[in-house]
């Protein structure tokens, strides 16, 4: 039988060569083809009809969820093993969305016990099952509770308040009114259970900065990190040049 090619996106060199060698112990024989962005592992893929993968998730120039997202639009038959450090609700909450029906696909923890890491992996690219870590899964019952999933509308409020745009800003950059800003942020504060009434007081006043406290509520869920508000900075700085270019 001829040997499985299987694409390994991992841009980080020792976290590499650990799935180099664990898939070296399979009983399944493969041929890895690396890919250090999720760019790169698109055009890999692209090339196999239902393609076997390994994807990190946080990875320069398209991370592994985009890179999912442009492969299965072609290939919904393409099965992905997610490995990441992360259980970051941000992710979770996009591959519920970008999952074809019925594809195959896993979700495994980078802190788990090799054993385990194997043996999930090898359940999603040949056994043809869906594994998914329970401490994900946990996350995947939150973004699906609508008392405190944010739909898009709100994360795109989230993010516009994580890069400190002001009330005037977020107006331009969406096309809204004022009102229309103060309007997702307010749903937004809902979502996060921000109430500054409960800590309200004659002698003290407001108790927090709602846009700080919201910040750092939505840190801790997991719904933005560093990484990724790295990138939306690039978005931003973009579309703050062509801003500027038509106001001249």
């Amino acid at each position: 039988m001829a040997p499985y090619a299987l694409v390994v996106a991992e841009d980080n060199p020792k976290d590499f060569e650990f799935l180099k060698q664990m898939v070296a112990d399979w009983e399944h024989d493969c041929v890895i083809e690396h890919a250090p962005n999720g760019l790169i592992a698109l055009e890999l893929a692209q090339a196999h009809d239902e393609p076997l993968i390994i994807s990190d998730i946080q990875m320069p120039q398209m991370n592994g969820v985009e890179f999912a997202k442009a492969l299965w639009e072609s290939k919904p038959k393409a099965r992905i093993v997610f490995w990441s450090q992360f259980k970051d609700e941000m992710y979770v909450r996009t591959l519920a969305k970008i999952v074809p029906p019925e594809t195959v696909y896993g979700y495994v923890l980078k802190s788990s016990p090799r054993e385990k890491i194997s043996a999930a992996m090898a359940t999603v690219l040949f056994d043809d099952q869906c594994w998914i870590d329970p401490e994900v899964r946990k996350v995947q019952g939150l973004t699906g509770h609508s008392q405190t999933a944010l739909s898009d509308i709100e994360y795109e409020a989230l993010i516009d308040l994580s890069l400190g745009l002001t009330d005037n800003l977020i107006a331009q950059r969406r096309y809204l009114s004022r009102r229309g800003v103060q309007s997702r942020l307010n749903s937004l504060y809902g979502k996060l259970s921000l109430d500054q009434e409960q800590f309200q007081s004659d002698k003290v006043g407001d108790a927090f900065n709602l846009r700080n406290r919201a910040f750092s509520v939505a840190l801790r869920r997991g719904l933005i990190n560093a990484f990724e508000l790295e990138h939306e900075e690039e978005y931003l700085q973009g579309w703050l040049k062509r801003y500027k270019s038509g106001m001249g």
